[in-house]
């Protein structure tokens, strides 16, 4: 079953198109990542399906109901939920709280309660951390605040923008494993915006490249990864360090 269906998308940043005739599918249970670099409109087509940009045309479909241009608390009460990149959190407010704003849409008190308990059992240090103001907590208990708040809006697809950005390599993997936890545990869909695309490769099932606001290649992640030209240019594994590698990461804003 396709949950998220989206089909020949466009939207422009200020003078900037940045989205240009994007086409992509998520299925029940899957995690689709999408790789790219700097610049390509990885973060602006996440904002344009949550809302936050009106698409200039094309269409966005959540199971099956058409949701592009609306108003992004209609999108998150339907269901479509995005942690953004840098986290976001209120920092002023404690962990506690910041966990209940991301429920604010819904009335089901007892579901809420049990989505509570359920975020302390992915994310235990923010029970522990629960009455300090979220903005003493690290960064990668920050990133998981963030996703846990998220997971509070009882989300039928989550999308993650850049989850590994700031954090430690052993954080990383740490919050990918809870990612892959929560696709498992939950079957909840994921899109997964990433620059680390290593582990993006490993731990989604399909994956779109960007560039320039144009999908220029998708498919499986296993299919991609033996690909000569990803490994080369997206994985490094063509001896990473030579020259024109380095001047062709650094051509398209790859670290």
């Amino acid at each position: 079953m396709t949950v998220l269906d989206v089909q020949n998308l466009e939207a422009v940043y200020g003078p900037i198109k940045a989205l240009r005739g994007v086409s992509l599918q998520v299925a029940q249970g899957q995690i689709v990542t999408v790789l790219g670099p700097n610049g390509a409109g990885k973060t602006t087509l996440l904002k344009t399906l949550s809302g936050l940009l009106d698409p200039r045309r094309g269409t966005v479909l959540l199971e099956g109901q058409a949701i592009g241009g609306q108003d992004p608390v209609d999108i998150v009460r339907r269901g479509l939920v995005q942690v953004p990149e840098g986290r976001e959190v209120f920092p002023l407010l404690t962990v506690r709280q910041n966990l209940l704003m991301g429920a604010y849409t819904r009335r089901d008190r007892d579901a809420v309660a049990r989505d509570l308990e359920q975020a302390h059992a992915y994310f235990p240090i923010l029970k522990e951390r629960a009455d300090q103001p979220a903005g003493l907590l690290s960064g990668g208990q920050q990133q998981m605040l963030a996703i846990a708040r998220a997971l509070m809006a009882a989300p039928r697809m989550l999308m993650l923008d850049e989850p590994s950005l700031g954090l430690s390599p052993k954080l990383t993997q740490e919050i990918f494993a809870i990612i892959r936890r929560i696709n498992q545990e939950r079957g909840t869909p994921i899109l997964l915006v990433e620059q680390n695309a290593h582990l993006a490769l490993h731990l989604a099932d399909q994956a779109y490249i960007l560039e320039n606001g144009r999908v220029v290649l998708e498919g499986p992640c296993e299919s991609l990864r033996q690909r000569p030209d990803i490994q080369e240019f997206y994985l490094g594994v063509h001896d990473a360090g030579s020259r024109g590698e380095r001047r062709w990461k650094r051509r398209k804003g790859w670290h």
